[in-house]
């Protein structure tokens, strides 16, 4: 059985992937951890934007692989999944190899609240993704 985090993780790729998303139990039967798992509008946009693109690995630091999606209104998803066993606390700042530029509204889909506002090459962001877990932010241009 997987853990919260690691069930986290996987939601994230499933979407972050496009993958179709299927699931193989009484519906009726989910708990609510699981139900608001499976339903999570922002999430499941990002598994459904119409451009129909796949995340990319752009980095790899240690444990953490860091996966990016191009997503049609020109924001992008980025997935900063943790495949080790220890908690990455890391303040990140090396957005342009993710395709990042200029000022971004960053959100927390998951937790569906805006974290920071950034400016590319000026501000870092402080992260804990923990052990088989993962951040799941989308990088919205400010206008």
């Amino acid at each position: 059985m997987l853990k919260p985090d690691e069930q986290y993780l996987h939601i994230s790729l499933w979407s972050l992937f496009s993958a179709p998303l299927l699931i193989g139990c009484d519906m009726e039967k989910l708990d609510n951890f699981t139900y608001n798992l499976l339903t999570n509008d922002e999430v499941i946009d990002v598994n459904q934007d119409p451009l129909g693109k796949q995340a990319s690995c752009l980095q790899i630091v240690g444990e953490l692989c860091i996966y990016v999606k191009e997503l049609e209104d020109g924001s992008r998803a980025v997935g900063f999944c943790n495949f080790g066993l220890e908690p990455v606390d890391i303040k990140y700042k090396d957005f342009e190899k993710l395709g990042l530029t200029g000022t971004k509204t960053v959100r927390d889909l998951w937790r569906q609240k805006n974290v920071s506002t950034i400016a590319i090459g000026k501000n870092s962001l402080s992260m804990k993704i923990p052990a088989h877990g993962v951040l799941l932010y989308k990088f919205i241009p400010v206008k």
